[in-house]
């Protein structure tokens, strides 16, 4: 339990930068702004539920398809870092709500997924269950989670404190965060790679 503690912090971090909930926040706002109370959390509760059941199903099927196609843990550390290297990088040079943007189709998608939980989460996730286990991930992956509900819930409230501008800028923090971590996984996955 102790070990497990431990390692929590390290398996949260990563999770809430590349769900980056300053980058999805002013997107939720605009989609459901004119909704009812009652629409919003519905809303709420669907994506909450179908980016964890997407996250566990990408997490239990993803590592017996590698083993199927022959992908090691090596191979996937540096892909997954080039893709989180790549969303890194775009969402510095464009607006946060750019790279998201949302067309017509409200709740499960495209809140859930990709808002969420997309290639940056799941890439991240696989990377973390191969360093640190399961449980420490997925523990870390709920309490992420549970701050995207509070953070949709009192979306409105956020916006209003933090600001439009501010918002924007810890997004960039996130995209600066994320790049480091992209890069840190390319390079543990080359140094296995040379073992």
């Amino acid at each position: 339990m102790s070990d497990i503690l431990q390692v929590l912090p390290i398996t949260f971090i990563p999770i809430f930068v590349a769900i980056d909930i300053f980058a999805v926040l002013p997107i939720f706002i605009s989609v459901t702004g004119e909704l009812r109370d009652t629409e919003k959390k519905t809303i709420i509760r669907h994506s909450i539920i179908t980016a964890l059941l997407v996250s566990i199903a990408f997490v239990a099927v993803g590592e017996v398809v590698f083993r199927i196609l022959g992908i090691t843990v090596a191979d996937f550390k540096i892909a997954g870092g080039l893709v989180l290297l790549v969303i890194a990088v775009l969402d510095l040079l464009r607006f946060g709500a750019e790279r998201r943007k949302v067309e017509d189709a409200v709740g499960v998608v495209p809140i859930g997924v990709p808002l969420i939980v997309g290639p940056a989460v799941l890439t991240t996730l696989l990377v973390l269950i191969d360093h640190y286990g399961i449980i420490p991930t997925v523990i870390s992956l709920v309490l992420n989670l549970l701050i995207v509900w509070f953070s949709f819930v009192k979306a409105e409230a956020i916006t209003r404190i933090i600001g439009k501008n501010g918002i924007v800028a810890i997004s960039k923090v996130m995209a600066i965060l994320l790049a480091s971590i992209a890069v840190m996984m390319i390079r543990i996955g080359i140094e296995n790679l040379i073992k």
